[in-house]
């Protein structure tokens, strides 16, 4: 009910009635929705941050999950990222060492984002380093997944183009020595058994019965297959880019000059030809024109420990036959 005003007329004395003005009428109602939206919104202050809901305890716990979601999803990038790293070394020492390819640069692999901004829209957000952090891993392990991407095709087309070269060069002993008790004198100087001097050896002899068969350790070209001397009877193939094998004091030449040979095919027995004290095979690995330690050329032959076992084995200053 609308409230009456009233105004006493003491000359008159009596109650004459006060009607409002249009301004005091419309002030009057501004003070009223005023004080009714303060009031409004201290009420919903109050049912917002002191009365729980269920709605609002939902949103607690779905972004407590999201936290947790978070920083296990920063631990998965983290343990994928430290694997990327073994990939990497793995790539840069091993596979692109074999190629003989250079390694990717740290430059390239470590290449970020041409310093803009991607994550400003994410600092406004609750826990917001958290979440900053776990994108920036994210791009991190996208960027290197992508350059590791590049880098194995890039090897897959280098072993393509360095199939034939790896089939060419010498990487077998020139004759089944599994257990490497054939193995009689290395590579280096060596007391000579006929002159009784110290001199450099050129090559490993391999101690064997006369008759026993000696492969190519390599593809090439038969470029030399008759007696010299020294030597006896000798071997040299060609495998190109650079490398070239030997194998003297040989009983008999299986090959002629010129021939094509792969790999582990029989080219020659063992034999005592020429300047030798007995059966063996005198093998001597040329890369550019200087012999160089064949003891590194039976990569397809030998583990690491069988390895390291004929190093010592061709250090002993054992026998030396020519």
């Amino acid at each position: 009910m609308r409230k009456i005003y009233y105004q006493y007329d003491p000359q008159r004395r009596v109650y004459r009635r006060v009607y409002p003005t249009m301004g005091k009428r419309f002030l009057s109602w501004m003070w009223r929705l005023l004080l009714s939206v303060l009031l409004g919104g201290v009420f919903f202050i109050i049912y917002w941050f002191v009365i729980s809901t269920p709605q609002v305890e939902d949103l607690l716990v779905e972004n407590s999950r999201l936290q947790s979601q978070y920083r296990v999803l920063s631990r998965k990038v983290d343990d994928a990222l430290l694997v990327l790293h073994d990939i990497e070394e793995r790539d840069d020492n091993l596979y692109r060492v074999l190629l003989e390819a250079d390694p990717v640069s740290d430059v390239v692999r470590q290449a970020g984002y041409n310093g803009t901004n991607r994550y400003a829209e994410l600092t406004d957000l609750t826990n917001a380093e958290l979440v900053v952090n776990t994108s920036q891993k994210v791009d991190m392990l996208e960027k290197k997944l992508y350059m590791q991407t590049r880098s194995f095709n890039e090897v897959v087309e280098l072993s393509r183009e360095q199939e034939n070269k790896l089939a060419c060069i010498p990487a077998i002993q020139p004759v089944s020595n599994k257990d490497l008790k054939r193995t009689a004198s290395g590579y280096g100087y060596r007391n000579d058994p006929i002159y009784h001097v110290r001199r450099f050896h050129h090559g490993m002899d391999f101690a064997c019965d006369t008759g026993t068969p000696v492969y190519a350790t390599g593809n090439g070209k038969v470029v030399f297959a008759k007696w010299k001397s020294g030597y006896g009877n000798l071997i040299e193939i060609d495998h190109g880019y650079g490398y070239k094998t030997r194998y003297a004091h040989l009983s008999k030449i299986l090959v002629k000059e010129g021939q094509r040979v792969v790999r582990s095919e029989e080219i020659a027995l063992a034999g005592s030809t020429g300047k030798s004290t007995g059966p063996h095979v005198h093998y001597e690995v040329i890369v550019g024109d200087k012999d160089v330690n064949p003891i590194n050329y039976y990569f397809m032959d030998l583990d690491a420990d069988q390895y390291e076992e004929m190093i010592n084995l061709a250090e002993n200053h054992g026998k030396v036959f020519d």
